[in-house]
């Protein structure tokens, strides 16, 4: 599958290119190539949904970024799988907890449940590559993260990115950055 080449604008609203310091750096966007691979490289995402009654649900998840698309998993039952079968519109969250360094990104997409074998194969090869071969179980004992999707004991989403946003923090200048993909 091709590279996403989204729309890049710098939003200098919220941006320090509306009053820059003396001899700070230049406020610009950031590339969607520095983004991508911090979606590729980061441990900890937070997941966004809307329960049915319309109250916001967040949690932790690991995810993994391959061919364009952020996949990410829960327990069939799990709270998060019922609310993305109410509404399918979700935000994924990843960055530093830092003031002053870092970059934080926001991807909004829409969740679907993968199922084709294909797709859930090349996932859970992205998702070994980058954690490992094992997750813990609600138990404590260790299975096979393959082992729980193919099972069944796992629900794998995709989020294509509709929109993303990077919050830039460098050495006191921010800069906030909308990706919109097509």
């Amino acid at each position: 599958m091709p590279a996403q080449h989204p729309r890049t604008e710098l939003d200098t609203r919220y941006s320090s290119a509306l009053n820059p310091r003396p001899g700070a750096q230049e406020v610009t966007a950031t590339e969607w190539e520095h983004a991508r691979r911090q979606l590729e490289t980061a441990e900890i995402f937070w997941l966004s949904t809307v329960r049915s009654d319309g109250r916001m649900h967040v949690t932790p998840v690991i995810a993994a970024w391959h061919d364009d698309v952020l996949y990410f998993s829960t327990g069939p039952n799990e709270q998060k799988a019922k609310n993305l079968a109410h509404q399918a519109h979700c935000a994924l969250t990843t960055g530093r907890n830092s003031l002053t360094d870092g970059l934080d990104l926001v991807v909004e997409g829409t969740a679907a449940r993968v199922t084709e074998p294909a797709v859930l194969e090349q996932a859970i090869a992205a998702y070994e590559a980058k954690y490992g071969p094992h997750i813990t179980s609600p138990e404590g004992t260790f299975h096979g993260i393959g082992d729980a999707f193919r099972k069944g004991d796992a629900a794998l989403f995709a989020v294509t990115p509709a929109t993303a946003y990077g919050f830039g923090r460098n050495d006191g200048v921010y800069s906030h950055t909308r990706w919109t993909f097509a």
